[in-house]
């Protein structure tokens, strides 16, 4: 079978090389990134010019980093809406808002084109080791036609619905892991201020109620200093901002996730938004003078 991936970078590729490590299909990469995509061909994919050149790939994975690019790669001029032979399946793994995943869906099936949307949540380190979850929204026979190309990059493939469904699923769980990381970084704070040894007190929660991978994750990176991106601050301040916009849509009141999105947003006016979304504890560290160090 052929394959097509449109954006290989921090979370595509590594998928995308999972593909082309796990199964004897020929993959076909386009990126903008010359680099990604040599880390692909590397392995044996080949490169693509353009979106065009992917006509005749049996499916299209996308990997992209905002709604806006979704849009225009796959209903802008030349975008796959129009270059995708009837047929295809296009997989696209971004985080959307259901609106944009329906419309996505919408005109692809006006040119025959099948859509699941597949949003993936783990990271960095997840999709490299093939761990990584994804939340298909699509049509179930679809999905299980494509189930065998899902497990050649990951065991954690779940249909949750319509195509919309994915969309829901990823803004919730992103949601909960950026409000749940905004408390760990206020209750370090809240600990360094106090005087308490961080590390003892990383142990003592790390098997407690307060547990959580979100906790783990600034309590370990703040202490070591360390934010290079996992996953970028920009993008969780773009998923929680589309989450708070699905909490306006179903008119749930917004008591939590507002409050961290306006944290968010301050990290950005400092300048973190290129960071890890773990670096929403500078902050604190900024307001109260103090970092939270080894």
């Amino acid at each position: 079978m052929k394959i097509g991936f449109i954006g290989v970078g921090n979370m595509g590729g590594p998928m995308c090389r999972n593909i082309i490590r796990n199964t004897n299909h020929q993959v076909v990469v386009h990126d903008l990134d010359t680099a990604a995509v040599a880390r692909c061909t590397a392995l044996g994919a080949t490169s693509a010019a353009s979106i065009a050149a992917l006509a005749g790939c049996e499916v299209v994975f996308t990997s992209l980093p905002i709604p806006e690019i979704v849009e225009r790669v796959i209903a802008g001029p030349g975008g796959l809406a129009e270059t995708a032979l009837a047929g295809t399946v296009v997989i696209d793994l971004s985080t959307n808002s259901p609106e944009t995943a329906q419309a996505m869906a919408a005109a692809l099936a006006a040119k025959g084109v099948a859509m699941l949307e597949a949003p993936v949540s783990g990271g960095v380190a997840k999709a490299e080791e093939g761990t990584i979850a994804i939340m298909v929204g699509g049509e179930a026979a679809v999905f299980e036609a494509q189930l065998p190309l899902f497990a050649s990059f990951t065991a954690n493939a779940f249909h949750v619905g319509a195509v919309g469904m994915g969309s829901v699923a990823k803004l919730i769980n992103n949601m909960l892991a950026f409000c749940n990381m905004a408390a760990a970084a206020e209750g370090l704070m809240m600990g360094a201020a106090a005087g308490i040894d961080l590390q003892k007190l990383a142990d003592v929660v790390s098997v407690s109620s307060g547990a959580s991978g979100a906790f783990t994750s600034i309590a370990t990176k703040s202490m070591a200093g360390t934010f290079a991106p996992g996953f970028a601050l920009d993008l969780a301040h773009k998923d929680l901002r589309l989450a708070v916009q699905l909490a306006d849509k179903t008119g749930v009141p917004g008591m939590v996730a507002p409050n961290v999105l306006n944290l968010l947003r301050a990290a950005r006016a400092q300048g973190l938004g290129g960071e890890d979304t773990s670096a929403m504890i500078k902050v604190y560290e900024r307001i109260m003078g103090r970092e939270l160090r080894k």
